[in-house]
């Protein structure tokens, strides 16, 4: 799974719902350096943390990791 890939997907489903960083931090009770982190893809978040993010983003884990797999064929 690429993390880059990821982050960006995430990144891109946040901005989607409407969320800034901040705001999303918050609603995960994380710090904000952790949700930079992951949209960056300097760290991947675990499955049951990507399971959250999906949950907060009201897609799936699929729907974030899909593109990453498909691109690394």
């Amino acid at each position: 799974m690429d993390a880059k890939r990821v982050g960006r997907r995430i990144k891109a489903f946040r901005k989607l719902k409407g969320y800034t960083q901040i705001d999303f931090a918050k609603e995960l009770d994380v710090s904000i350096a952790q949700i930079g982190n992951i949209e960056r893809g300097t760290k991947l978040a675990s499955d049951e943390f990507l399971e959250l993010i999906a949950k907060k983003l009201s897609v799936s884990k699929r729907e974030i990791i899909m593109e990453s797999f498909d691109n690394e064929k």
